[in-house]
């Protein structure tokens, strides 16, 4: 398999670095809309063809694999199939935006504490709704976090817009953070992102390289994240699917593919340079 288009010195650098010193490693992933195709029901979620073999072959070689998802850690892992697939023995999970951690070698979840401001949200989340004249907006309760979802209204991005300043004072008043995804507004605790997840990551393994994949603007913090590492000496290589739409996103890649069938084919073509190089 070729390799993948690399738009940047600094994308094509880190693919190399990878492929030369691949137990130095990280090979990171968001999951819906990366790993998995988009779907209107989130709990309908599921790896695409190819996705959870190819990691695995990865994991052979590189020092790390990881997802890293906006999700609870046992909700990715039992929506991606990951648990008990052969050859993601070490693989780990960081869910709610690197708030829990998942081991696939132990099948535990550890986790900071949750702010007491979710679950006031979450009391006062149906009004707020209801006021702003969108009562019936899907929410995805994470437990760490309160996901406002609009794809399954009549106007989503109407509603996305009419709800974005109730949400932002619902979350100011209960110190939270209200973050902006695809149709869909989140109330997330400050300081948690996955900027903070993949630098812990990379801090935890000592990587000199990292592979990250994403798709949404949720994801667009590990990308800063590592472009501000590359600075410190860490390659990176950022993979962006255009599955969401997030324009910033795919104009910060130095990879860009369609969909999460794209991503499997870079993280193919990723474990193919670095068998042949071995």
């Amino acid at each position: 398999m070729s390799t993948p288009v690399l738009a940047t010195t600094a994308g094509r650098e880190g693919w190399e670095a990878i492929v030369a010193d691949p137990a130095g490693a990280v090979i990171a992933s968001d999951f819906d809309g990366t790993l998995s195709p988009l779907v209107e029901d989130p709990s309908r979620s599921r790896a695409a063809d190819g996705a959870l073999d190819a990691l695995a072959r990865l994991a052979r070689s590189v020092g790390q694999v990881a997802i890293v998802t906006g999700r609870p850690a046992l909700v990715a892992t039992e929506l991606s199939g990951v648990t008990g697939h052969a050859g993601l023995g070490q693989l780990v999970v960081l869910g709610h935006y690197g708030l829990e951690r998942w081991e696939a070698a132990t099948g535990a979840v550890t986790s900071d504490p949750v702010p007491a401001g979710v679950a006031v949200a979450r009391e006062q989340l149906p009004a707020v709704l209801a006021a702003a004249g969108w009562a019936d907006a899907f929410v995805e309760d994470k437990e760490s976090s309160l996901a406002v979802h609009t794809r399954r209204l009549a106007d989503p991005a109407g509603a996305l817009e009419a709800l974005r300043q109730p949400l932002t004072e619902l979350a100011e008043s209960v110190e939270l953070r209200l973050e902006p995804g695809n149709l869909v507004l989140e109330l997330r605790p400050p300081g948690i992102d996955k900027g903070v997840a993949i630098r812990r990551l990379v801090e935890s393994t000592g990587a000199r390289s990292v592979l990250y994949a994403g798709d949404d603007l949720g994801d667009l913090a590990a990308f800063r994240a590592l472009s501000e590492a590359r600075a410190d000496g860490l390659f990176a290589v950022l993979v962006a699917a255009r599955s969401s739409g997030a324009a910033e996103l795919v104009e910060a890649a130095d990879i860009v593919v369609d969909d999460s069938a794209g991503v499997v084919t870079v993280l193919t073509a990723l474990s193919d340079a670095i068998a042949a190089r071995g």
